[in-house]
């Protein structure tokens, strides 16, 4: 009965086992990697591999001299250049004990890596708990090299792969000398890593500085950085910037920084500065649904120097911001735009508009007939704000509503299959309120404005496939011109600009303006035309490395005005856009301006472009302008003659050099020198950057820089240090 009865218990046991899902492993290979290795399959469930062998087990993949295998287990015993790649982490180490199923990992001496950081120690035990791995006596690295020039040594190294490396008790080494001590030093793996970035130099104005960030990723939503730098003449200056994504809820940033400034006149600041100095950065976009889209941006300055001052490279880019609030609704025929811009930087000029609402009708077919519609209407509050300076204050501003729309109707019509002719008409109604403010001079007004006109052009070309040039690279040759001719007319309106208050109004521009509307958008300056816009266009076009490249691209246009107004010539300037490539790597770009009733160059900016090969490049280039101290807009105010010169030079695999100047020719001065010498550090480049600027006023502006920046993750876009060198002075 006993027998009986264990028996039917063990069948019960089997049978369950039989019943049970069982776990799937993975699929097991493992193959000689050349004619000598060789594999053996024991009657145990052990697998043997000699002379080189390789195995595959799922998302795994090892390689040994010699490999022992149990099946039973999922335990690998790896000797010999042992090499085992999981999930893009890749660990070597001449003996390794590893098990597939729960990454269990042993080893005496290691190396491990996941672009861009890399380790190596002794004593590497694996955790089966949280896939932990942690060794003794290990260094961190960038450097995919045996020795690595920069490293941190600690005496204990946590990894866990995919994610993070702690080093406890690290110091930090440039070759065999330790430079920093860190109690705890954690590495985030992959792209968004936390690190740590510092820019240490010295600057006249500041003194010894040392520029500080530290950039984090927090999640996919936020990330950010944290500045946190010291001016010896200055003081010092923090604050964060987060970075926020939201998805179709809208991106943006938060910017943040202050300064005690302990020194806030020095330079040449011409206006008293306050010594407690900060900014405000507000970015905001989004796309909730399908064509519709918000956008916003606060930009507070506590001073007109303050981002001048430690934000060289923002204000280069744009000296005068703006704040603002805008949403777009757009469908297939029209846009709607509303815009709110109040002015948060009393030292800066605005025109606030609170708001401007905008409807715009694309240019589109009425119907089935060939007349074709377009419109532009807007409506809005509006106040122009002159700047509060330390002076005396100006009492110039005004406010007022304006209201307008502009509509045309355009016949496009192609004669002889090849004659382009574009009659077009059209109207303006612009209603003006009564203007108010210690500045306001205008009282209510309508005003109407007639337009009409055409344009007219063509294009005509001829080929020559057999023609050839070696000196020049020319492999056949094509020649497309297009000249063309745009007539405005527009009588006077019954309101000129200096009756009406001017909130939308004429800039001062280098180039030729547009004359026809809507493209004229100067909605406040709008007078008179009679006039013909002459243009032709020439390109020359050519086969280089089996692309169709422009050999010769050269537009030239001006002006015939028929009836001129008082402030303007019968003709205007003769404007040439010109880009000759006569080789591949040689390219003249030039933009000239020529008064034809003066009979002398207005504006010239050449520049002409070397780039040989990898080794070196140099581009040099001569800006001309004028004086011109007439009325606005079409005085320019004091003009230029200033020569540039960039040159990049690779020495060798290690080593390059970049220079660049400008030079004012008017008085002799250099007026900005740039001199920086470049390190290849394998997976970092180091970059040693020395900058002079000749102030005019007062002392030369001198500033010696140093940046590090991880390959894998640059500080800046490639070329933008070219380009843009003050990045380097970490500004």
């Amino acid at each position: 009965m006993k027998q009986l009865v264990c028996a039917v218990f063990c069948f019960a046991i089997w049978l369950a086992a039989g019943t049970a899902p069982a776990q799937q492993r993975p699929e097991f290979e493992i193959v000689p990697l050349n004619d000598q290795g060789w594999v053996e399959y024991g009657l145990e469930g052990v697998v043997r591999g000699f002379k080189g062998v390789l195995v595959h087990y799922g998302t795994i993949v090892m390689t040994a001299e010699e490999i022992e295998f149990n099946q039973n287990t999922a335990e690998v015993r790896a000797d010999g250049k042992a090499r085992i790649q999981d999930e893009g982490q890749i660990w070597a180490a001449e003996h390794l004990l590893y098990n597939l199923d729960t990454h269990q990992m042993e080893s005496e001496r290691f190396r491990t890596g996941k672009s861009p950081v890399f380790a190596s120690g002794r004593g590497l035990h694996g955790e089966l708990t949280n896939n932990i791995y942690v060794a003794t006596n290990a260094f961190v690295t960038t450097e995919d090299v045996e020795n690595p020039t920069f490293r941190i040594r600690a005496k204990r190294l946590k990894i866990i792969p995919g994610k993070q490396v702690v080093a406890h008790g690290a110091v930090l080494y440039a070759g065999n000398v330790p430079v920093f001590y860190f109690p705890i030093y954690t590495r985030n793996l992959g792209p968004q890593a936390n690190n740590f970035d510092f820019v240490p130099g010295y600057r006249s104005l500041f003194g010894p500085f040392v520029l500080g960030r530290y950039t984090w990723f927090l999640n996919q939503q936020l990330d950010g950085e944290f500045h946190v730098d010291y001016r010896e003449r200055r003081g010092v200056g923090v604050g964060p910037d987060l970075n926020y994504h939201l998805g179709p809820w809208g991106s943006g940033s938060l910017k943040y920084y202050y300064l005690h400034d302990d020194d806030p006149n020095a330079g040449t600041n011409p206006n008293s500065i306050p010594e407690n100095r900060q900014r405000v950065y507000f970015s905001y976009q989004s796309s909730p649904v399908t064509n519709l889209y918000f956008k916003s941006m606060v930009r507070y300055e506590s001073d007109s120097r303050m981002v001048r001052d430690f934000f060289e490279g923002e204000y280069r880019q744009n000296p005068q911001p703006n704040t603002y609030v805008e949403a777009n609704r757009f469908w297939n025929n029209f846009n709607l735009d509303a815009y709110f811009q109040p002015r948060v930087n009393d030292f800066l000029e605005t025109v606030e508009r609170l708001p401007d609402i905008k409807l715009t009708g694309y240019r589109q077919q009425i119907g089935s007939t060939p007349v074709y519609y377009e419109s532009e209407s807007s409506a809005g509050y509006y106040r122009r704000l002159f700047a509060d300076t330390n002076g005396p204050p100006t009492g110039l501003d005004y406010s007022a509503a304006r209201a307008d729309t502009y509509h045309q109707l355009l016949l496009p019509e192609t004669f002889f299959g090849w004659l382009n002719v574009t009659p077009r008409v059209g109207g303006r109604f612009t209603y003006y309120s009564e203007a108010s403010g210690p500045g306001a001079t205008t009282d209510e007004i309508y005003r109407g404005v007639f337009n009409t006109g055409a344009e007219v052009s063509f294009k005509a070309s001829r080929t020559w496939p057999a023609f050839r040039e070696p000196f020049f690279e020319l492999d056949g040759l094509r020649h497309i011109v297009e000249p063309s001719i745009n007539y405005v007319y527009v009588p006077a309106p019954n309101a000129r600009p200096p009756e009406l208050p001017q909130f939308d109004y004429e800039l001062q521009s280098l180039r030729l303006l547009p004359i026809e509307y809507p493209d004229y958008n100067s909605i406040d300056s709008i007078d008179s035309q009679n006039v013909l816009r002459l243009g032709l266009r020439n390109r020359l076009q050519t086969k280089r490395n089996s692309e169709v490249v422009n050999f010769l691209s050269w537009d030239v246009y001006t002006d015939w005005r028929l009836r001129p107004r008082a402030e303007q010539t019968t003709f205007a300037d003769i404007y040439s856009d010109l880009v000759l490539r006569p080789r591949s790597w040689l390219t003249w770009e030039s933009l000239t301006r020529y008064d034809i009733d003066g009979g002398q160059w207005r504006m010239a900016l050449n520049t002409v472009t070397l780039q040989p090969s990898s080794v070196w490049s140099w581009s040099i280039g001569q800006y001309y302008l004028r004086d011109d101290f007439s009325a606005p807009p079409q005085g320019l105010g004091e003009g230029n003659n200033l020569f540039t010169s960039s040159l990049f030079f690779r020495m060798n695999e290690n080593w390059a050099f970049h220079a660049s100047q400008h030079f004012e020719a008017r008085d002799g001065r250099m007026e900005e020198q740039y001199y920086t010498l470049y390190r290849d550090l394998r997976s970092w480049t180091a970059a040693l950057t020395f900058r002079i600027r000749d102030n005019r006023t007062g002392p030369d502006d001198f500033t010696v820089a140093f940046t590090f920046s991880l390959k894998a993750h640059p500080r800046y876009g490639l070329g933008s240090d070219t380009v843009r060198p003050y990045s380097l002075l970490g500004s």
